[in-house]
């Protein structure tokens, strides 16, 4: 099986030769994932998987995936929009999908000119607990460098939890137990990665105390976190231009990713 694997990975790597000097996307079917490199004499090594949200019932793909590539790539970063499987109450499979992403990132790490241990996660929604939970609950091997998280479900316990996305994730009627293990606020140690969170204060679908949850826990343990409430825009805007604070939003996120 590990040579299987192996010969799997060489021959991605042979399929996706790319141009010295133009930005490539290279689809992915296993798991489904679209990897969008900037061009080769900007990158900087950096890369982001995007996880969408959608309740963990389907993908908001585009305006809280794909659009976001052209940012990233402007700022010499790869982004990589995961399609993860849907959970249908079985948690290791997103999961898993996003391990196996790493995995495939890190395995053509020459051949994309990326960095294989600065590789970030980000998440909307129910994408986002699906970040916060690798962000939180991952071995060394899998913590991913930062976290980006946009109006994220970041409990599993009633009040703030989202109850779709809840069901989906862990099932109808959990134990309590288990409902706290993947409330990520809970989770947060002093090795957690550092995170920006975006929020709007009217967001009646998930309640803006995940996001102040999480920040307060990441404060605690010393976690460098920024924490950003705009005063509307409810949920699920990610990179819509309609969004009011759209613009405040990229200026905020990419003077981040510089400062580090």
């Amino acid at each position: 099986m590990k040579l299987i694997r192996n010969i799997f990975l060489l021959c991605l790597t042979a399929v996706i030769a790319l141009p010295s000097s133009a930005r490539s996307v290279i689809d992915i079917d296993s798991p489904a994932m679209q990897v969008f490199l900037p061009d080769s004499d900007k990158t900087t090594g950096r890369v982001v998987i995007v996880c969408p949200g959608g309740s963990y019932l389907g993908h908001a793909y585009q305006h809280e995936g794909t659009q976001w590539s052209d940012m990233f790539n402007d700022l010499g970063i790869t982004a990589v929009v995961l399609r993860y499987a849907l959970p249908g109450g079985d948690r290791t499979r997103p999961m898993g999908d996003v391990y196996k992403a790493m995995d495939i990132i890190r395995s053509n790490a020459d051949a994309w000119k990326v960095n294989p241990r600065d590789i970030g996660i980000m998440g909307s929604s129910a994408g986002g607990h699906l970040a916060s939970t690798i962000a939180t609950h991952s071995t060394p091997e899998y913590r991913p460098s930062f976290q980006i998280l946009f109006y994220p479900v970041i409990s599993m316990e009633h009040p703030l939890t989202h109850e779709d996305t809840h069901n989906s994730f862990l099932g109808n009627n959990p134990p309590p137990e288990l409902e706290a293990e993947f409330t990520n606020y809970k989770q947060v140690k002093s090795d957690t990665p550092r995170a920006i969170i975006f929020f709007s204060s009217d967001d009646t679908a998930v309640p803006v105390m995940n996001g102040v949850e999480y920040y307060k826990a990441l404060n605690t343990a010393g976690v460098p976190a920024a924490l950003h409430i705009y005063l509307t825009g409810a949920h699920g805007w990610g990179y819509n231009t309609s969004f009011p604070y759209h613009n405040a939003v990229v200026e905020e996120l990419s003077t981040w990713l510089k400062s580090f």
